[in-house]
């Protein structure tokens, strides 16, 4: 029998790569799609997409859905604690692994290592250490289509918000960012390709500017803000 292991699952780009290539490499029977979820706004965290999206692209997967429920601005105590419960009554089904889309974060492995450690769960990578580079055109040539739903101002401008994944937009993106957004610059929602069922539809809506407080630097006691755009499908 092969180990059963939960996916945790953003909705974007590099979940879809790294569940097509677990499901390809057919070592674990994966029980269901892990999702975190902003209780308040129902949205799934930092990417922004409403749950409905979210639940018509689980269906198309087929896989059940588990959507953890976190505050509006979680501690890192807060997080880690509906974490450890929610990972432990997953533990109860049977589940071992515990399955994520990270490419080169060193410092969010280890956490996400650390933290699953402690409850007996191991961590796996499908993508660890891939050039984003080749995953980018990898997960193109595959015919996955993606669409970009929130971008960081600070590496991106608005007219990136909402924009479809194409070679043309790879050849748009400014020198300094990552092709994949592993550092932020961007997310995306996959709606289509070799794993669904089906294509899941969407409208694009309007896109919104957010502000995020930044924490104080330990150094310089400096008040200031993240600005992101997002954009609503609906």
């Amino acid at each position: 029998m092969k180990p059963k292991a939960i996916f945790n699952w953003s909705s974007g780009k590099d979940s879809a790569l790294a569940l097509y290539k677990t499901l390809k490499e057919d070592k674990f029977e994966i029980t269901s799609l892990l999702t975190s979820i902003n209780k308040e706004f129902q949205r799934i965290s930092m990417h922004g997409v409403h749950v409905s999206l979210l639940e018509k692209q689980a269906a198309s997967l087929d896989f059940k859905l588990i959507k953890m429920e976190l505050p509006q601005e979680p501690s890192m105590e807060e997080y880690s604690e509906i974490m450890n419960k929610t990972m432990t009554e997953i533990k109860s089904q049977g589940v071992t692994h515990s399955i994520f889309g990270d490419i080169f974060l060193e410092d969010l492995r280890k956490y996400r290592e650390d933290q699953l450690k402690t409850i007996g769960i191991e961590a796996v990578f499908p993508l660890w250490k891939k050039n984003t580079s080749d995953l980018i055109r990898e997960f193109l040539d595959l015919g996955f289509k993606t669409i970009v739903t929130c971008v960081n101002e600070t590496y991106l401008d608005k007219s990136f918000a909402g924009r479809i994944i194409d070679e043309n937009f790879i050849k748009d993106l400014p020198k300094n960012v990552d092709p994949c957004g592993e550092n932020g610059e961007f997310h995306t929602f996959t709606f289509d390709g070799p794993i669904f069922k089906n294509p899941v539809h969407f409208k694009i809506g309007e896109i919104v500017k957010k502000t995020y407080p930044k924490p104080k630097s330990d150094v310089l006691d400096v008040d200031g803000e993240y600005v992101f755009w997002f954009c609503d499908l609906i």
